[in-house]
């Protein structure tokens, strides 16, 4: 199987390591050793170590996404939501890769055809735009967009009469992490009164897309969308319209996609003809898994009098919080799972020419005598910003120490990164993969 080329961000690299040797090493293990590495590194610059909390992604799982997105949904055609994440690295794998991308702003479109894609590439899929994105599309020529309204049917006849338009209806699953339909979406009482002001404009309705909301749980919300799609492509059948494309949305997670997928598949076949045409937008299915973020602990307050009498856990205070990469905990309630790395002495890392730390997450080199009890709290004076109401970890904590948190590449509200000039790659069960530093 041929490798993909490393992403053009990655060529400006001052440092390249090849590791071919780890071929059997699991891509946790391989991100663990750039751990360690690049903790190395900070501590090497300074005995105080830097205050930046920083991103180790994996590209190769992108990859690994991808594939599974096709055995479990053959024939639909995934066009990746930018809002996601834009890091460009990542946005460029998925280009080598050839998927398409769902923009929903000027600047995602613009990240986008930065990368060289074909604007054909490109669902500008928001239902409700301002006519300056509108005109800028069609400069570009990005032309299938999403309408809900009859306003925004006057809003592109004016900048885009030659749209590609596909009608979003309304979709919702009540289990949602966040749920669309009370913004976006028109109700089937609607939708051939819109579908008809779209004929007497002249515009043309190629297709229906719809979006359950992220963090899908309920198959049958997806069900229900289809079936209502189907309503809909026969109303613009009738009109004279010639709908050909069905965009079934995002919301697929990791923990449920295989045993959703099927349903999904089933769904589809049973209302729609082999002619149609299937795409979907999944966004935190391909990048949520991707990035692993490190941060140090900077300041520990331990409990003292009634407090410690109490019971109260002892508060850690960490280099970044709600206001950084850690929104989800106040936007979707998402409880954090810090692993603590434990940091041995005088050993020699196995990545690079340097001596390096090495990292274990058992802490055998601490005594375990209790467990340990704290809450984790982000770097401001905000009282919002605690990560980490209550965990109990296996032995004490103490400033300077490093939690790692997995999944961390999917949050809509996380600060877009820029890359550090190192890149590992690695052949692993005869794919690639390429782990970048990343720096908020």
């Amino acid at each position: 199987m041929a490798l993909i080329p490393v992403p053009r961000q990655a060529s400006n690299i001052d440092k390249a390591i090849h590791v071919s040797g780890y071929r059997k090493t699991s891509p946790s293990d391989l991100i663990d050793l750039a751990i360690e590495s690049r903790i190395a590194r900070i501590l090497k610059r300074s005995a105080i170590g830097g205050d930046d909390p920083f991103f180790v992604a994996d590209l190769g799982q992108i990859i690994r996404q991808h594939r599974r997105w096709h055995q479990n949904m053959p024939g639909i055609r995934p066009f990746y939501a930018v809002k996601c994440n834009c890091d460009p690295t990542f946005l460029k794998v998925l280009a080598d890769l050839g998927t398409g991308f769902d923009c929903a702003s000027i600047e995602e479109m613009r990240a986008v055809l930065n990368l060289g894609v074909d604007p054909s590439r490109i669902l500008f899929a928001n239902p409700c735009k301002a006519p300056a994105a509108v005109a800028f599309a069609r400069e570009v020529g990005v032309l299938r967009t999403t309408f809900d309204n009859i306003d925004e049917l006057d809003t592109i006849k004016a900048h885009m009469p030659d749209a590609q338009l596909l009608l979003r209806i309304y979709a919702n699953d009540e289990g949602a992490f966040i749920c669309l339909g009370e913004k976006f979406g028109a109700h089937l009482d609607t939708t051939e009164e819109l579908l008809a002001r779209a004929w007497e404009l002249g515009l043309n309705v190629v297709g229906v897309s719809f979006h359950v909301g992220t963090g899908a749980t309920n198959p049958a919300s997806f069900c229900n969308a289809i079936k209502d799609a189907r309503v809909v492509f026969l109303q613009a059948e009738r009109l004279g319209f010639h709908p050909k494309i069905l965009d079934i949305g995002g919301g697929y997670q990791d923990n449920c996609f295989e045993s959703m997928a099927p349903v999904i598949r089933d769904a589809i076949r049973a209302e729609f003809p082999n002619g149609t045409t299937v795409v979907a937008e999944p966004g935190r299915f391909y990048a949520r898994s991707v990035y692993t973020l490190v941060c140090r602990v900077i300041s520990r307050r331990r409990q003292l009098g009634s407090a410690a009498a109490s019971g109260i856990p002892d508060m850690l205070y960490q280099n970044d919080g709600i206001y950084g990469n850690f929104m989800n905990v106040i936007m979707e309630k998402e409880i954090m799972e810090p692993h603590l790395l434990k940091v041995k002495k005088s050993k020699t890392g196995i990545l690079g020419n340097h001596r390096t730390n090495e990292i274990s997450e058992k802490g055998n080199e601490r005594i375990k005598s209790t467990e340990h009890r704290y809450s984790i709290w982000g770097p401001t004076c905000d009282s919002t910003d605690c990560v980490v109401r209550e965990v109990t970890l296996e032995s004490e904590v103490k400033i300077g120490d490093w939690f790692k948190y997995r999944d961390m590449g999917g949050e809509y509200y996380q600060r877009l990164p820029s890359c550090f000039p190192l890149t590992i790659l690695s052949l692993h069960e005869y794919h690639c993969h390429s782990i970048q530093w990343l720096q908020p």
